[in-house]
């Protein structure tokens, strides 16, 4: 059985929408280590929902409090690893929205964050592919330039999924 987890796609108004991304720390044995992410993890058995979780774990990371400071919009659909290589978890998106003087403290479990305007998450030079090696072979992915790094895999799913919503596909 597949365990569960919650992601927030944290948005946040000033003159445009801006997404806050962060860049995962390293950490030996987390197959995301590294990673650009949305703030999230796996659900415990105290959340009531995984609303709950994704409001926990986004305080947990970020230090912002969405039950206080901010709102859940919404939940995109739930979405799964592709790979086998992977642990078998199944994800939860929901979004999100904060004020915009929002106040990050990022915990130990994050290495950078990073807050891109949403439209600029449309123009063709935010697209850009991650290449890894794996068992002599270079595979590829699709994803988006955030700062210096590439969002890759179920973060560029997530990302899709909310550019289609918001563009009204």
């Amino acid at each position: 059985m597949a365990r569960l987890a919650a992601v927030a796609a944290v948005l946040r108004v000033t003159d445009a929408p801006e997404l806050l991304f962060i860049k995962r720390a390293e950490a030996e044995g987390d197959p995301w280590s590294g990673h650009m992410a949305f703030p999230g993890g796996r659900h415990e058995p105290a959340d009531h929902s995984l609303a709950d979780t994704a409001i926990r774990e986004t305080f947990e990371e970020t230090a912002i409090d969405l039950a206080r400071t901010g709102r859940l919009l919404g939940r995109l659909d739930d979405l799964a690893p592709r790979s086998p290589m992977l642990p078998r978890i199944v994800i939860r998106p929901y979004v999100a929205i904060v004020q915009p003087d929002v106040h990050i403290v990022a915990s130990h479990e994050v290495a950078a964050h990073f807050w891109v305007p949403l439209a600029s998450l449309r123009l063709p030079e935010m697209q850009a592919e991650h290449e890894l090696m794996h068992e002599g072979a270079r595979l590829r992915f699709p994803g988006f330039r955030v700062g210096p790094h590439v969002a890759w895999g179920l973060t560029e799913r997530i990302l899709r999924q909310l550019l289609e919503l918001v563009d009204g596909d």
